[in-house]
């Protein structure tokens, strides 16, 4: 093996690119022979999808309806609380969005296990009442809907620039 070759083996995108064709090849030699070639793709495509659909939902339900502004130069801590919102807490919602309802704690304390977030829950929304900071937190529903309000934004947006230039 060359110099070039082991450099390039070691670099993390191709060590990433190793480890994604490894885990699908294992993923085939482990379901095609249970289910055939077209019920396994039939299956593995409507997984991704879902998986997709699901984490996008969950992931922007808690971002992309907040009003996020150029820097004004706020400390930390209330610019993380202006970015962001809760969802409120349920055992649904914390099953269906894998403790990712609390996304305040999430980027307060972005190492810190996501089942301990509604642990440390009270104690943010209380440094928050002390401060005069505002702790968002809204039902599943309205973070839905403020997800499709804010598409229907965006699309708005476009398609007037589209329209006129």
């Amino acid at each position: 093996m060359t110099y070039n070759t082991a450099m390039w083996l070691h670099h993390p995108s191709a060590e990433e690119l190793l480890l994604i064709v490894s885990f699908n090849i294992r993923v085939c030699l482990m379901y095609v022979p249970l289910m055939g070639f077209s019920n396994f793709m039939v299956y593995y495509w409507m997984s991704r999808y879902l998986e997709s659909t699901w984490f996008i939902w969950v992931s922007q339900m808690n971002h992309i309806p907040m009003d996020i502004d150029y820097d004004k130069n706020k400390d930390w801590v209330s610019t993380q609380l202006h970015a962001t919102c809760n969802v409120n807490q349920s055992l649904f919602n914390d099953w269906f969005t894998g403790h990712l309802n609390f996304q305040i704690e999430h980027h307060l304390f972005p190492t810190m296990p996501r089942h301990n977030y509604w642990k440390a829950a009270p104690l943010v929304k209380a440094l928050c009442d002390k401060h005069g900071i505002e702790y968002k937190s809204k039902t599943l529903l309205r973070a839905f809907v403020d997800i499709l309000h804010s598409l229907k934004e965006s699309g708005e947006h476009w398609l007037e620039a589209y329209l006129h230039g």
